[in-house]
């Protein structure tokens, strides 16, 4: 069974979805997000629907769809659900075993350390998954500094980072966060002037070859 690849950003609104759409199309791989709070303007998981070309692709549906757009374990708490961890392990296992030979690619929830519930941040569901971490790093002000902080907790607790993937152009922090965090960078993704399926279709293929590198390393 492929490890899956487990998405995640320095923070909230960093461009996780695109990247994880462009990383499914870019693999034929499926896609999940366990756990999605807030859905008024829709999932995440029906944008990546709309925005994948491939045909060999399976968007499953999240275990934890909540109506609150907070930060999860607020969201489960005010609509009476408690998200476990075991649940979550259980349902990737069965999507992983009907996903085979496929590779899975996971959208977590903002960064690493938002809660999902007492005791179990998003960090701790990545090393439970024994997932393979897609860092996106949006470049802003003060991306640096949360770029590399998160790079640490990474290092610190034994996460398999797979490398960078870096969105938006405000400024190139590019080559320093690679250097001075010690992860690869996978690639670029320029501000796009629009997001459909073409512009993400040409970002896939822009990544490939790159993301074949990785993997098999």
């Amino acid at each position: 069974m492929c490890r899956p690849i487990f998405i995640s950003g320095i923070g909230t609104d960093v461009g996780k979805t695109l990247v994880a759409a462009i990383i499914t199309e870019s693999l034929g791989a499926d896609y999940w997000k366990p756990v999605q709070a807030g859905f008024e303007g829709g999932t995440d998981a029906q944008l990546v629907k709309e925005l994948l070309t491939n045909t060999d692709s399976v968007v499953h549906p999240e275990l934890y769809k909540l109506k609150t757009p907070a930060s999860p374990h607020i969201a489960a708490r005010n609509d009476g659900v408690t998200i476990e961890v075991k649940a979550i392990l259980q349902a990737a296992t069965m999507i992983m075993e009907s996903a085979k030979p496929k590779q899975l690619v996971i959208e977590g929830a903002g960064g690493l350390l938002v809660p999902l519930a007492d005791g179990l941040m998003v960090a701790d569901l990545i090393i439970q998954l024994q997932a393979k971490l897609i860092i996106v790093s949006r470049n802003y002000l003060g991306s640096i500094n949360h770029s590399l902080l998160t790079a640490a907790y990474c290092r610190s607790n034994g996460i398999d980072v797979l490398g960078w993937i870096f969105n938006d152009d405000y400024m190139q922090y590019e080559n320093e966060i690679v250097q001075w965090s010690g992860y690869p960078s996978i690639g670029s993704i320029p501000k796009l002037a629009v997001i459909d399926r073409a512009s993400v279709r040409s970002q896939a293929v822009g990544l490939q070859r790159s993301l074949q590198e990785k993997l098999t390393i």
